[in-house]
């Protein structure tokens, strides 16, 4: 397939492409008037910004996935640049560099596609239509505690696994992690395999410092992934069962085998909304979530934990094995059980503002019920049971 009909392949780091972007951005730049040089390369460093990207990263990501992709950057860029309170004028005018660079690249046979940029109508409705799904769809709300909660989370998993992940991974050379949330997996997969690219994406950025081989990506699942086919050796993901629809898992796991190459592993994470051994308190709060869940359209059993296996073998995935871990919470359960329950009360005390919210529990109610679940998550001999799912894609 020509390259232009798919892009530069590059949105993942690709050398080669990366190097195009750069001679591209270096060529439009070139032979400029100085007011209009100034003008481009603060449009172009913009661009960058809002992509959490250098600037031939930005490029090359703008370039990578064909016009479909391009299309909807330019749209999440337009999104940001209003959301920061830019002037309509200001937008137009980037916007209009940015289909400019894209002219050059399709002018110098990189691509074979133009840059259709949105309307302002059409941001319009998009930034209402994001910030809806933003409420409806992640059970747990935005707050700056949630970087510590899922850190936390990080490690009790990786103590319980004994690793990162369970797939029988050789010399990675490009990984992928949905969902990244903090990054922290991401991290440390940049330690284990300091040759490879690892990829991690997320709708919000995780956090800073990043290992020079990993790159974030903004991106909402449920609308596909950003990335050509067959692009990652490795594609993980856990812990989305609070953000993807019951309904939608088996076009999402499609996704993931969509851009994993032949000969290449999916692993997949996830518990069931449900403790074993729970106290009362606990109970009460589980019930609470289940009611929010619900009305998300989300998982309130254990029908994504069931199915992590079934997931991957219809998306044609051979060699799909599963394997269940199960977690203590509490003291019985020594660090990792102290982890569980930091985990269990930060992520219950973030439903129970949302249940405040929408006055379906009192602060009192709530800082009590927190309470007396804490005493039994601590004193008890709960537990938390993960299902880990991997499988190849055939070669």
């Amino acid at each position: 397939m020509p390259k232009g009909d798919v892009g530069l392949n590059v949105r993942d780091g690709d050398s080669e492409g990366m190097a195009r972007a750069r001679d591209l951005v270096d060529r439009f730049l070139a032979n400029r008037s100085k007011r209009t040089l100034r003008a481009y390369t603060t449009d172009l460093e913009e661009f960058a910004r809002s992509s959490d990207q250098a600037l031939v990263g930005a490029v090359a990501g703008l370039l990578a996935g064909g016009p479909i992709a391009a299309r909807r950057i330019a749209l999440e860029y337009a999104m940001d640049l209003r959301r920061q309170g830019s002037a309509p004028a200001t937008i137009h005018r980037r916007l209009a560099t940015l289909r400019s660079l894209v002219r050059a690249a399709q002018e110098s046979g990189i691509i074979l596609w133009w840059l259709e940029v949105p309307t302002e109508e059409q941001v319009s409705r998009a930034i209402d239509s994001d910030a809806s799904s933003q409420n409806v769809r992640y059970l747990l709300p935005r707050h700056p505690g949630e970087i510590d909660r899922l850190d936390i989370q990080h490690y009790a998993l990786r103590e319980t696994m004994g690793a990162n992940f369970l797939a029988p991974v050789e010399s990675p050379q490009r990984l992928l992690d949905v969902g990244c949330g903090t990054g922290q997996w991401g991290f440390e997969a940049c330690h284990q395999f300091p040759e490879a690219l690892v990829v991690g994406l997320d709708l919000v950025a995780g956090k800073p410092d990043k290992p020079s081989r990993y790159h974030w990506v903004k991106a909402n699942i449920l609308q596909g992934l950003p990335f050509v086919y067959d692009r990652f050796d490795f594609v993980h993901q856990r812990l989305l069962v609070t953000g993807v629809p019951v309904a939608s898992w088996p076009q999402v796991v499609a996704e993931f085998v969509r851009v994993t190459r032949p000969g290449g592993w999916v692993e997949l994470v996830e518990p069931p909304l449900a403790l074993e051994e729970a106290g009362p308190a606990t109970e009460r709060l589980l019930g609470l979530t289940t009611g929010i869940s619900a009305a998300l359209g989300l998982d309130t059993t254990r029908v994504v934990f069931d199915s992590l296996d079934g997931y991957l073998r219809q998306a044609g995935l051979t060699s799909v094995a599963r394997r269940q871990l199960s977690m203590p919470i509490g003291r019985w359960g020594g660090q990792i059980g102290s982890l569980l329950v930091t985990d269990l009360r930060a992520g219950f005390t973030r439903v129970c503002e949302v249940l405040q919210a929408r006055s379906k529990l009192s602060a009192e109610e709530a800082a009590d019920l927190i309470n007396r679940a804490h005493e039994e998550w601590e004193l008890g001999r709960m537990s938390w049971t993960f299902a880990i799912a991997f499988g190849r894609k055939p070669a």
